[in-house]
């Protein structure tokens, strides 16, 4: 397995020096809305130590980062009057993983509305701003 790379688009978030609509945070991890959302309220859950994926992050990690997944998707749901959560983490380019940081995916759902393509549009800074107050508000 590769190892860690430093320069990662989600390590450059955590370090401050690429922006992001951060909608929670504690010691162990962050979640900020994916700028090419799938749906309205998609969000990106990562931890803050070092962890390529699932195949390598430590289980004490792993298990911050569900229980802020969780978190996440109460206020999804709650936030966008969602039906449901559709929750993806991928590992390995084969296993459909593009940026090698782990992270879990957090989407809103509604019945029979479809998801859009990965990474098919950027979504306007305005939108996201106005979608990270909603899970904000609906986290408390």
């Amino acid at each position: 397995m590769a190892e860690y790379d430093n320069n990662n688009i989600f390590a450059k978030i955590l370090r401050g020096e690429l922006p992001a609509q951060k909608v929670y945070e504690d010691e162990h991890t962050l979640a900020f809305l994916d700028i090419m959302p799938r749906a309205p309220g998609h969000t990106l859950i990562i931890p803050k130590k070092p962890a390529r994926n699932l195949l390598d992050i430590d289980p004490e990690s792993l298990a911050h980062v569900i229980k802020t997944a969780k978190k996440i998707a109460i206020a999804g749901k709650k936030a966008f009057n969602a039906d449901g959560i559709t929750m993806q983490q991928f590992n390995e380019t084969a296993g459909g993983q593009v940026v090698f940081h782990l992270h879990v995916h957090v989407i809103p759902r509604h019945k029979d509305v479809p998801m859009k393509p990965a990474a098919s549009a950027m979504e306007k800074p305005e939108v996201l701003a106005e979608h990270a107050k909603l899970l904000k508000a609906a986290l408390g």
